[in-house]
């Protein structure tokens, strides 16, 4: 008996970001030349495959640099850390790699520059996030986390003719838009960052989900439950009427979801590696005769320098790249 057919829709671009590759290689080249171990203060990025196979290399993954021996390397995660983080890193004496993705950190310098002259600061993004969490930790004064219309209803400051916004680089135009005309609405005199300044990377991958959405009747997410902007993309599906699923790899998969569909779309979050697909798509074929149609979208070319101390190192393949 012949298997059904079954058309899979590959986005452009999906999977990693220059952020992460960033990160990723940080992480690579540390080891290489100081050799295991060497400390990461949170997951690298949100992907359990990358941090599993950093770890078998040598990497040691902790929560707080409290962890780290008085001494030994460690490495900021992409999402970056707030200063009370580097300063009880300096009281170890802790040789710091930053792995911060240069978005991000360009987030916090807006934030600083606007708290320095006197601004209200207020971050749109979602309270309790680690790039959240490191900004708020980064800009001196009055900062405020903002992630709905509502909350800019409850905002008090302390004068409406200086104030200023930024957000987490994770969420994009499409998910700031509302939140931006209700301060705009609220605050005419707000300032904040153009619209050049949101993520790159965000932007593109919802930008290849919303011309997808259309031709597709089942959408995968290859990401992390705790990936910001792969949680969107799967939004952004469901939002549109299509069933739409996150999964972490191939063995999340259930046959049920594709009984009905003879086009299915994916997609990858910015921190999941293109192994984790090429994996999703081998099981997909033990089931179906799958045909590929990779989908055009924006080409992307941006990659990041290294830190100071890795400048010059060459670079591998990824890990699960």
């Amino acid at each position: 008996m012949s298997r059904r057919s079954l058309e899979l829709l590959l986005t452009t671009p999906r999977g990693f970001c220059a952020g992460v590759e960033r990160a990723i290689d940080i992480v690579e080249l540390a080891l290489k030349k100081y050799g295991a171990p060497v400390y990461v203060r949170h997951e690298i990025v949100h992907n359990k495959r990358v941090v599993d196979t950093l770890r078998d290399k040598g990497a040691v993954f902790v929560r707080e640099v409290d962890e780290i021996p008085v001494g030994a390397v460690a490495i900021y995660s992409a999402h970056g850390v707030a200063r009370v983080v580097e300063g009880a890193a300096a009281e170890r004496k802790l040789d710091v790699i930053d792995a911060t993705c240069p978005l991000v950190t360009k987030v916090h310098r807006e934030g600083q520059r606007y708290a320095a002259r006197g601004f209200d600061v207020v971050l749109i993004g979602h309270l309790g996030h680690p790039e959240v969490t490191g900004t708020l930790g980064q800009i001196d004064g009055r900062v405020q986390v903002v992630g709905t219309e509502d909350d800019v209803a409850k905002l008090e400051v302390s004068d409406p003719e200086k104030i200023a916004f930024v957000t987490q680089t994770t969420l994009s135009l499409n998910d700031t838009r509302e939140v931006i005309a209700a301060l705009k609405e609220r605050f005419p005199a707000i300032v904040g960052p153009d619209t050049r300044d949101i993520c790159y990377a965000t932007q593109n991958r919802q930008n290849a989900v919303i011309n997808m959405v259309d031709q597709a009747d089942v959408i995968l997410v290859v990401g992390a439950k705790n990936s910001s902007n792969s949680n969107r993309l799967r939004e952004i599906g469901e939002q549109k009427g299509v069933p739409s699923f996150l999964i972490a790899d191939a063995e999340a998969l259930d046959p049920a979801w594709f009984s009905l569909a003879e086009r299915v779309g994916i997609t990858a979050g910015a921190s999941a590696p293109e192994v984790l697909i090429r994996e999703v798509i081998a099981r997909l074929s033990e089931w179906y005769d799958v045909t590929e149609r990779p989908l055009d979208g924006v080409a992307e070319d941006v990659h990041f320098k290294l830190p100071p101390s890795l400048a010059g190192m060459r670079t591998g393949t990824s890990p699960a790249a």
